[in-house]
């Protein structure tokens, strides 16, 4: 992927997992590339009120083989797991806003094995 892009982005987790995006959901082919006629590429000018680590982004992985010779069938396919993706989300956000309105589970053993201030 074209990392000077403006729209590009990459962001590493703890576990080592590494994610590049475009932003603007334009690479299908993503994190191998972006499309070569991109029209929506715009060099990166400035990196402003951005937080850098010491650590340099991960080399990308090797392509998967067949790249080149099926590109439609491997961006349907990573559109069918991105609609899976996004068809979950409401159903986990559901369970963890009825996890937050049944009250606080481990606050209990809070309580109970509490320190007392000493004045």
């Amino acid at each position: 992927m074209r990392q000077d892009c403006k729209f590009f982005e990459s962001r590493t987790y703890r576990n080592g997992e590494t994610v590049r995006k475009c932003d603007l959901d334009l690479a299908p082919e993503a994190p191998w590339r972006c499309p070569a006629d991109c029209q929506a590429f715009q060099p990166r000018l400035a990196d402003v009120n951005w937080a850098h680590g010491s650590l340099v982004t991960p080399e990308t992985p090797p392509e998967p083989p067949g790249l080149d010779e099926r590109p439609d069938d491997i961006a349907a396919l990573l559109d069918e797991a991105e609609d899976i993706v996004n068809a979950a989300g409401p159903t986990v956000l559901a369970e963890v806003r009825a996890e937050q309105a049944a009250g606080p589970r481990g606050d209990r053993w809070k309580r109970i094995f509490r320190r007392r201030r000493r004045h």
